[in-house]
């Protein structure tokens, strides 16, 4: 895998394609501790929460704008973005697919993994470069 990510139309993919982008994208701009939750026997506001963590503010803002970004040219745009400009923690609303970009501390505090623990953690580990 490069650090090039390969834009392509997802107007039409399913949730799980949406969530691996997502993913891909994060890989490439240098992620923490990247999950995908499958949350839709939980919830019906989606079907995956993607969670990653940023060192600092401006990465958090980064990588938001970076998947804002890219989702945009492969035809997938939020339904809500929020959190921004604080940069402690954005979330990305795509509807089938809601990613959380979290500052270290305020994942830390916010413990969302633990608030979705009857969910599925995603094996997403063919999703990253072996560095």
């Amino acid at each position: 895998m490069t650090n090039e990510v390969v834009i392509r139309d997802l107007s039409d993919a399913t949730s799980r394609e949406m969530a691996e982008k997502v993913i891909e994208i994060l890989n490439t701009r240098k992620a923490r501790n990247v999950k995908l939750l499958r949350v839709e026997d939980q919830t019906v506001i989606s079907d995956y929460f993607v969670i990653c963590s940023a060192t600092s503010n401006t990465q958090v803002k980064s990588l938001a704008a970076e998947i804002e970004y890219k989702m945009g040219l492969c035809a997938v745009d939020p339904l809500h973005l929020d959190g921004y400009s604080e940069g402690q923690w954005a979330v990305i609303d795509y509807g089938a697919v809601m990613v959380h970009v979290f500052h270290e501390e305020a994942r830390q505090f916010y413990k969302l993994e633990k608030l979705w623990a009857d969910s599925e953690e995603v094996d997403i580990s063919a999703l990253f470069d072996e560095d």
